[in-house]
């Protein structure tokens, strides 16, 4: 048995572990919600952190803290934020749709801590919640982690991957490939060119993302329980975003509504949407990996992976395409997170979105997944995969789809019969073309060069 002791709160006395950092409310939400054993990711504790140290900052400018306790909370919200107190933060995702629960986590631990730095009681609603509500701290926190993610994580590791593809782009500019539609064999392309496509494909999702950001950096803070601002002094809102910007190195403003910010969740699902875009994009490339590299005989054969790790327990010597499967599998998972996110969007019942834990950590996993995923892409497949030239050149001379060059020659009608025959017989279109039209062999092989159709 876990040696307890005994904390009260306005509904009584609960025994709570001897070395736990929280209070009374935290333990009652352990005990109410053992719902999935999934915890508040680390990246939200980390924003509550900075959210209660720029609070206390707030407060001691305007007078409604003394000093000497705000510096206590801001020193161990500080510490909060480090990360090191990550253990002291139980309480389940699935929870009160508000995230009071965490907000009171955050609230306990951090007066715990600072209590111990003054050496005297620090109060978690009357000091270190103070100016603020669960239901501003909980949205501000969302935006703030999540703006932290994308800046720290995913925008440069997405980057980072658009930057790999520039470069194989241009070294397999001149490497020319049978094109495909409908998985069927087409008019060529480079190699080069194939690549361009997933590289604009990330460029144009990195924009959509970006152009989330500036709602993204428009905070709930200060409008406290409903929108109205209730307990908090005129000027907190614009102090808190100046040491929350400060403290976080990146630029906060107060939302221009704060009806709006409580109530909805409408920058979050809009985040999210282009997160699942992303995540349709990585899938679409993952996936042209797998069958280039299929094989390495009966498939494509078009490129080789680095082989990373066996990959059979009973055929020796079989390699799979771990890495652009995994990516799959988290681009999958990211459009479930989406369809979580939008109908928890829903969820703004009145003055207040009730679904806002489970929004957090799905759009945080997201976040984190596509960064991962790019990582992964940047480091284990695109920057190094080999050409199979040999195998592009021999499916390429048998492509019957080169006849296209012809229509203008022959007409489609006699084009489509040496595509027919070519394929029918296994043979070379130039060779068919040869017996079946009257072009002479020097024009037949200017117009059916692919390097010319390119």
């Amino acid at each position: 048995m876990t040696e307890s002791r005994i904390e009260k709160d306005s509904l009584g006395e609960i025994a709570v572990p001897v070395d736990a950092l929280y209070g009374a409310q935290t333990q009652r939400a352990v005990e109410n919600f053992p719902f999935s054993g999934l915890s508040m990711p680390a990246a939200f504790i980390r924003s509550l952190g900075l959210i209660k140290a720029a609070a206390a900052s707030a407060n001691a400018d305007s007078g409604v803290l003394e000093p000497g306790i705000a510096a206590a909370i801001i020193e161990a919200s500080t510490a909060v934020a480090t990360g090191v107190h990550d253990a002291q933060f139980p309480v389940d995702v699935f929870q009160t749709g508000s995230g009071t629960s965490t907000n009171m986590n955050a609230n306990e631990v951090i007066a715990a801590l600072a209590s111990a730095l003054l050496g005297t009681g620090v109060h978690p609603n009357d000091h270190v919640n103070c100016s603020q509500s669960s239901n501003d701290v909980i949205p501000t926190a969302i935006h703030v982690s999540a703006e932290l993610a994308l800046v720290e994580s995913l925008m440069p590791a997405l980057r980072a991957l658009v930057a790999a593809l520039a470069v194989r782009e241009a070294e397999l500019a001149d490497i020319v490939k049978t094109g495909r539609t409908h998985l069927m064999d087409a008019m060529p392309v480079t190699l080069g060119q194939e690549i361009s496509g997933w590289r604009a494909q990330l460029e144009a999702a990195a924009e959509r993302i970006d152009d989330c950001r500036r709602p993204l950096r428009k905070l709930a803070q200060g409008g406290t329980a409903v929108g109205t601002g209730i307990n908090a002094d005129p000027g907190f809102a614009g102090a808190f975003c100046a040491h929350l910007s400060r403290l976080s190195g990146c630029q906060f403003g107060a939302a221009d509504n704060y009806f709006a910010a409580l109530a909805s969740q409408d920058t979050v699902v809009a985040l999210s949407g282009q997160l699942r875009t992303l995540a349709v994009a990585l899938m679409k490339i993952a996936n042209d990996l797998r069958w280039m590299n299929s094989g390495p005989l009966a498939g494509l054969g078009e490129i080789s992976l680095q082989p990373l790790q066996p990959g059979s327990s009973i055929m020796p010597g079989k390699v799979n395409p771990v890495i652009p499967e995994a990516v799959a599998m988290a681009a999958a998972q990211v459009m479930g997170n989406d369809a979580t996110i939008a109908i928890a969007g829903q969820s703004g019942n009145f003055q207040l979105n009730v679904m806002l834990p489970v929004i957090a950590y799905n759009l945080l996993q997201s976040i984190q997944l596509l960064s991962s995923s790019c990582s992964a892409l940047t480091q284990r497949c695109v920057a190094d995969f080999e050409v199979r030239e040999e195998n592009l050149a021999a499916n390429l001379a048998r492509n019957p789809v080169l006849v296209t060059a012809l229509n203008r020659e022959i007409g489609y009608t006699g084009a489509a019969e040496i595509a027919k025959r070519a394929y029918q017989e296994g043979r070379d279109i130039l060779d068919v073309a040869q017996e079946m039209t009257d072009l002479g062999i020097d024009r037949l092989q200017e117009l059916l060069d692919p390097g010319n159709l390119v």
